[in-house]
């Protein structure tokens, strides 16, 4: 290895910057194979748009760890690495070098003895940095590289010291903050927490999870991943480790790590064992620290096809001549996670996009879709739902979709939109298809209006499927079969089937989701009992004697069918009584 350079005779040809070439330096790393050709592409480009040295860049994309970063520069450079056990025990006394500079440009002074300063670096080519050491302390300073980890540690270190000495507690808690910050952001850039939490977002492709939620107790980071709608438990992290877990998270998706006692809102596009991942990410302070949910929008599992979504025939035909009206207001209901935008953007998949403007108010927009105007919103500039309408009706559209009726305002301007010739399809949280109306009159809509411009409600849940290699089949006893009201579907003699578990549905007895449907169409006798001001239970009794399967009749078809389970449809359809 060759002698450090001294910078108090930096020459070009022994100046470490003139030596620094940054894809030499990365090819050094693919010989070792610690990197991909296609990764270095990719980190050059990265650099050359963001701007910053190569090792960061690699380091904060997850692909080098930053021992091997550092180690690498060390090798290019032609200087020594240092590690933190070699760093010294006491600082040498340096007038004039403010732990400001030190902290900021990450250097940490070895030694300084015969006229020669000893310093160990994160960046030992930055030339500026050298010469203000060299300015600063009258030495030749000769650099030697150090993880940037190690070396923050050992000055915040060195600043505890000397502020017990000195008794400045004052001075320490007001910067430490910063520090504290700065802390976690160098640990959430190690390795172990880069695999840690690459293996934890990787996870959700063979468990088929919908969200992650990293919750931190006393104990550490609990870990649990929601699989077809099910909470389970999964690995818990040391809670030495939690936050510097959280704060990966939020680098990837962009947040503000300094910020722990708001909630925030962010996303991270990633590749996972080649599928394309969009996470919705959500952070909410709690007393042990920062819960973060990470809701997977999968865009490979995404079917827009309402044959797929579990419709029994007769409910899905009727559903098709809904969404093919030229005019009127489609409502999907149900409590969240329950599938009503999957099977709003599946209804837009059916229709005409290269022949018909549609234009969709979504918060946040999930999917893109091809041939589709997605708007999303933003409540912070004022582009509400409401706004984002009576922008679009300008447009000229024909058919608009409103992610979710929220508020009077929006409910007002998609009964107008359905008036002037527009097709409306939005969202409702209510418990059944009935009730949706009831909630419009909440909203403020007259009676009136409802009854010209809503042409049906779709209510749904999702419940699960028993898994096809497992399920068992049980003979129901006659009080369950009259009971349950599953004697009407199931016919005498025929099994139904319990969820068993087996290795295929990691012993749960289910794989995957169905929906079950109950769809309220107006006709002549519900617009004339919506007039009359009926409730929710007289329009759900008028529109079950037209003809309408409630929820838990359509579920007790698919337990018939052997396709769920009849614990499944309890647990689902437990707001809705027994239909």
């Amino acid at each position: 290895m060759t002698e450090p350079p001294n910078t108090a005779e930096l020459t070009p040809q022994t100046d470490p910057v003139a030596a620094l070439s940054w894809p030499a330096y990365g090819q050094l790393l693919v010989r070792a194979g610690k990197l991909t050709p296609r990764d270095l592409e990719r980190a050059l480009a990265a650099q050359q748009e963001m701007g910053g040295a190569l090792d960061g860049v690699l380091v904060s994309l997850g692909l080098v760890s930053e021992p091997d970063a550092a180690h690498a520069l060390a090798e290019h450079l032609g200087l020594p690495f240092v590690a933190a056990e070699a760093f010294a025990e006491a600082p040498p006394e340096l007038p004039g070098l403010l732990p400001e500079f030190l902290k900021t440009h990450h250097v940490l002074p070895l030694r300084a003895e015969d006229g020669r300063l000893d310093v160990v670096m994160r960046a030992p080519q930055d030339a500026f940095v050298l010469k203000a050491l060299h300015l600063t302390t009258g030495l030749a300073v000769h650099p030697a590289v150090g993880l940037p980890s190690d070396i923050d540690k050992a000055l915040q270190r060195q600043q505890e010291e000397a502020a017990a000495e000195t008794g400045d507690d004052g001075a320490l808690d007001e910067e430490g903050a910063g520090d504290f910050v700065e802390h976690l952001r160098d640990l959430a850039s190690e390795a172990p927490v880069i695999r840690l939490v690459n293996s934890l977002i990787g996870r959700v492709i063979e468990l088929r999870a919908s969200d992650i939620h990293l919750e931190p107790f006393d104990d550490g980071l609990h870990v649990r991943y929601r699989v077809d709608g099910v909470l389970h438990p999964g690995e818990v992290v040391p809670a030495g480790q939690g936050a510097a877990v959280s704060s990966r998270v939020k680098l990837l998706a962009h947040l503000d790590i300094a910020e722990r006692r708001l909630p925030q809102d962010g996303r991270i596009k990633t590749r996972v064992k080649g599928r394309e991942l969009d996470l919705r990410v959500s952070t909410v302070p709690t007393v042990y620290g920062e819960s973060v949910v990470m809701r997977v929008l999968d865009r490979a599992s995404v079917r827009f096809g309402l044959g797929d979504m579990g419709f029994a025939p007769d409910t899905l035909e009727r559903f098709h001549q809904l969404v093919h009206r030229p005019h009127g207001i489609l409502l999907v209901t149900g409590p969240t996670g329950s599938g009503k935008t999957t099977t709003l953007y599946a209804a837009l998949a059916e229709l005409d996009a290269a022949s018909q403007k549609i234009i969709t108010v979504e918060d946040p927009v999930e999917y893109q879709m091809a041939g589709i105007n997605q708007i999303q919103v933003h409540t912070q500039i004022n582009l509400t739902f409401a706004n984002a309408l009576r922008s679009i009706l300008r447009q000229d559209p024909d058919i608009i979709m409103i992610g979710e009726m929220r508020d009077g305002e929006t409910a007002q301007i998609a009964v107008q939109s359905s008036l002037t010739g527009h097709l409306v399809l939005s969202t409702l949280h209510t418990n059944t298809a009935a009730s949706a109306v009831i909630r419009m009159q909440d909203m403020g809509v007259e009676r009136y209006l409802i009854t010209s411009t809503v042409n049906g409600v779709l209510a749904q849940r999702l419940v699960r499927r028993l898994c096809p290699h497992c399920k068992a089949p049980v003979q129901p006893a006659p009080e369950l079969l009259k009971d349950s009201g599953l004697g009407r579907f199931l016919p005498a003699g025929q099994p139904m089937y319990e969820a068993k578990g087996c290795e295929h549905c990691r012993g749960t007895g289910y794989q995957g989701r169905t929906g079950i449907h109950e769809l309220l169409v107006v006709d002549e006798a519900l617009r004339s009992a919506i007039l009359q001001g009926r409730d929710a239970s007289s329009l759900h009794t008028l529109a079950m004697h037209a003809g309408m399967h409630s929820l838990y009749e359509d579920g007790l078809r698919k337990v018939a069918a052997g396709v769920t389970s009849l614990d499944e449809l309890l647990r689902v359809t437990q707001d809705q009584g027994e239909g």
